[in-house]
């Protein structure tokens, strides 16, 4: 196994691991508990699992893979705040989508070589990246990892407070 390929392996097992532990939480909790909120006035739970899902489908033309499998998840969870639309998706729909778009990812990553993960996103033009090669696809995932890192730590801040 060569360095890059380790590098690589690392990065997608810590993707998973991180999917995975969202996964867990998330799918533990009831209806009524999804509706708990980060902090009074705050974002809800459920907000938070569907901002997570909305972001991550972003990720297919982010990253060369094609279009998004649920866009319509953006103005619920992304370009408007919590409560502002009025319905939004339960959480055993917002389950539904996680589901399928993380499995869709996964097979994706996994097809692509270390050299692929290397090379420019989307979001970038060719000229961009020559001046700056760190904005590759595989910087896409470690930023992502950290982001779904750092709503996975206040959903769980708020099962601490039940």
């Amino acid at each position: 196994m060569t360095n890059e390929t380790m590098f690589v392996d690392l990065g997608l097992r810590n993707w998973k691991a991180g999917t995975d532990r969202v996964d867990k939480f998330f799918a533990a909790q009831s209806e009524g508990e999804l509706q708990r909120e980060l902090a009074p006035g705050k974002n809800r739970l459920i907000y938070v699992w569907g901002h997570l899902t909305a972001v991550n489908d972003a990720l297919f033309p982010l990253l060369g893979f094609g279009p998004r499998l649920h866009p319509e998840m953006d103005a619920m969870f992304i370009t408007n705040p919590d409560r502002s639309v009025e319905t939004i998706l339960s959480g055993a729909e917002v389950k539904r989508c996680w589901t399928e778009i993380n499995e869709s990812l996964w097979e994706r990553f996994q097809a692509l070589t270390p050299a692929q993960w290397l090379e420019r996103h989307m979001s970038v033009s060719e000229a961009d990246f020559a001046r700056e090669p760190h904005r590759n696809r595989f910087n896409v995932l470690l930023n992502r990892m950290g982001h779904t890192a750092e709503h996975l730590g206040q959903a769980v801040l708020v099962e601490a407070r039940k």
